[in-house]
């Protein structure tokens, strides 16, 4: 049974910083695209960065080069390091990881205010 934990979330002012962590169990980072999603009140789930098997990373715009995914292969986790928060980033995050489905954790609250 494939499950997926994240935890990192909280409350950070705006310019501030926050690291979310996924770990798996019942299935490898390593072996499949993951990354994270988000999705902000009354909005849908939207894609915010992957990590490719290979290491290929993808940004959504509006996060390039304030958000930095990685994958640590020996924890079986992923990380998703997020600077210069901003209030329009306020959401809750969702890990994913992609095989013949979409595998998802149970979510993480990001809220950017002062």
């Amino acid at each position: 049974q494939v499950q997926l934990v994240e935890s990192g979330g909280g409350l950070v002012e705006p310019g501030g910083s926050l690291r979310l962590s996924c770990a798996a169990s019942g299935i490898f980072f390593s072996s499949y695209r993951s990354g994270w999603y988000r999705q902000a009140p009354g909005k849908q789930r939207k894609w915010v960065a992957f990590i490719t098997s290979a290491g290929t990373t993808t940004y959504l715009d509006s996060v390039k080069g304030r958000f930095t995914i990685a994958r640590d292969n020996a924890k079986n986790r992923i990380d998703l390091q997020m600077s210069s928060l901003k209030r329009e980033d306020t959401a809750t995050y969702y890990c994913n990881v992609l095989t013949g489905r979409d595998w998802w954790g149970q979510g993480t609250q990001v809220t950017v205010s002062s």
